[in-house]
């Protein structure tokens, strides 16, 4: 059974809603894909895989044929490894531009790597803009790559991402972006951005179920990346070699998981594909954030930066609210949330992807309002600090 941006399915069986970044809330349908076994080496699962490999391709937009797509087992960590550890040279120099919590993870994955790195770490509330990198490029022409998060869910920033590929495509580095939790609702098109390669996963704004990843790499870089990488299981290059001469995965695919995918992908174009997905998780946060400030609560992020995926909000500055109890008081009531990832302050996040609409996050709200009246909070306002530091950053 297909789905449509009409037919949103609530959990089955008392199953809360996963308001996270993903692993997410998926359709029967794509639950359902996981109900067959299938064989690694079989002629119909090959089939499959190189459906996708085309379907993900297309969704790169005008310019695809200049790429390749390759799919990677593991967490959207591995397949991020992958991309890093066969793409930069190792005598590459990268500017990894921070945020958040997966701009550092990156930062640390090269500094395992080998590779140089330069960070440039605009702490929990700014994005990296486009001039920033442009003189840091001026300043250090050694550096040969650029790494950027599409959306840094940690905070829930959105990153601009064509101002920051326009001023490293004027250096002439090489753009790899992160695009785990946007690819699939936010536009990212090879045509707009020219990025050497990004890096999502299954189980994000495609809907699908952990399990692996995949890379789309432009072609030229895959080739000559023979022998980069320092890890047999996450050789993009090696991965791709085979999978053009065989049709199979190098290793024991997640054969489930793969034809979970496949079925997310038939619901994506059905509801529209990127403009359809956007256009829902958009009006999901636009009710999220209307809906919970109404109560009291306020975003980590000024509306400038807030993105359709995942949003951040303080923790109430009542003595009383806890975290922990707050987070219980919503799973009973069928939600489950992410806890925060800053630096400094108290706070929690709220996905706004996955099988669910804005009537949902309108229940998201209300069951928050109840949670803090059971605590015996009765403001949701969070520390003063907090909001002058964020509308300090924002000015």
């Amino acid at each position: 059974m297909t789905q449509t941006a009409s037919k949103i399915e609530p959990p089955r069986m008392g199953e809360p809603y996963l308001l996270t970044p993903g692993p997410l809330t998926t359709s029967y349908a794509v639950k359902q894909a996981m109900l067959r076994d299938w064989g690694s080496w079989d002629g119909d699962f090959r089939a499959m895989t190189a459906s996708i490999r085309a379907q993900l391709l297309a969704m790169a937009g005008p310019g695809h044929d200049a790429y390749e797509c390759v799919p990677m087992q593991g967490s959207g960590t591995f397949c991020v490894e992958a991309m890093l550890g066969t793409l930069v040279p190792r005598d590459g120099k990268v500017l990894v531009l921070a945020n958040g919590a997966y701009g550092l993870r990156a930062a640390r994955t090269l500094e395992y790597l080998g590779r140089a790195v330069t960070l440039l770490d605009k702490g929990d509330y700014l994005p990296p803009r486009g001039a920033e990198v442009a003189a840091i490029l001026a300043e250090d022409p050694a550096i040969s790559h650029v790494v950027a998060i599409h959306c840094e869910t940690s905070s829930g920033i959105l990153n601009p991402i064509a101002e920051i590929a326009q001023a490293v495509r004027a250096a002439g580095a090489k753009l790899l972006i992160d695009s785990m939790s946007a690819f699939g609702a936010l536009p990212l098109e090879v045509a707009d951005i020219g990025y050497e390669a990004m890096v999502s996963s299954a189980n994000k704004c495609i809907e699908g179920v952990p399990g692996f990843g995949f890379v789309i790499v432009r072609k030229e870089a895959l080739e000559a990346s023979k022998g980069v990488s320092h890890s047999l299981s996450l050789d993009l290059y090696d991965q791709w070699t085979v999978m053009e001469r065989t049709g199979q995965w190098r290793f024991t695919p997640p054969t489930h998981s793969v034809a979970a995918f496949a079925e997310a992908l038939r619901a994506h174009a059905a509801e529209g594909g990127v403009a359809g997905r956007l256009a829902r998780y958009t009006k999901n946060r636009d009710t999220l954030v209307a809906a919970m400030r109404a109560r009291g609560f306020e975003t980590l992020l000024s509306d400038r930066w807030l993105s359709p995926i995942i949003v951040t909000f303080f923790c109430p500055a009542h003595p009383k609210f806890r975290f922990d109890r707050f987070y219980d008081l919503l799973k009973a009531r069928g939600f489950i949330i992410y806890p925060g990832k800053l630096t400094a302050m108290d706070s929690f996040r709220v996905g706004c992807i996955g099988q669910m609409d804005h009537h949902v996050m309108t229940r998201v709200a209300e069951a928050a309002t109840e949670a803090l009246a059971e605590m015996g909070v009765d403001s949701a306002t969070p520390p003063a600090a907090a909001l002058k530091e964020r509308d300090r950053l924002a000015a």
